[in-house]
């Protein structure tokens, strides 16, 4: 029974029109086309750290006369949220928010327009260097989370066909 089941499965998975993102690996039409994005520069420690995760991610190390331009405007907050009686923070929250645009770098058309965001906790200890510590690390995770949801974004933008403006 379990024999015909996985022909089946397999047959109406072809069947109901998906497709895999990225066929023909790092030769196939999505991965060409991420490797045309350039990623100027985004001010700030954590616009460096989004840009090197974008940069690992779309494969422009030296990506120059590139088809496509990244541009990505960062806002990042740290707030404290639990006080205690002595009224000191016992929690803090970072907050990474991203507006960026997928710009045509021929005729300047924007052809994606969006924003990506994660957020993450972070206990606030007696020891002043590990809480620096654990906000840095948030802040490093944060970046990679935020530039995947760019690299997603910007992959089921270009797969779809980079030429009509999309928002």
């Amino acid at each position: 029974m379990k024999r015909l089941a996985i022909p089946a499965a397999a047959l109406f998975l072809c069947s109901c029109g998906l497709q895999p993102m990225y066929a023909g690996g790092g030769n196939g039409m999505v991965a060409r086309s991420l490797a045309d994005v350039a990623v100027p520069a985004i001010e700030g420690q954590q616009g460096w750290l989004v840009r090197n995760a974008l940069i690992d991610r779309l494969g422009t190390a030296g990506a120059t006369g590139a088809r496509y331009r990244l541009e990505v405007r960062l806002d990042d907050k740290l707030e404290g949220l639990g006080l205690l009686g002595n009224d000191t923070i016992a929690r803090e929250r970072r907050t990474l928010r991203a507006r960026y645009q997928l710009v045509d770098a021929q005729d300047g058309k924007v052809l994606l327009d969006a924003t990506a965001g994660s957020d993450a906790g972070i206990d606030v200890v007696g020891s002043e260097y590990a809480t620096i510590a654990a906000e840095q690390t948030a802040l490093e995770n944060l970046a990679r989370v935020v530039a995947d949801q760019i690299v997603t974004k910007v992959s089921l933008r270009l797969r779809s066909g980079g030429d009509s403006a999309s928002k």
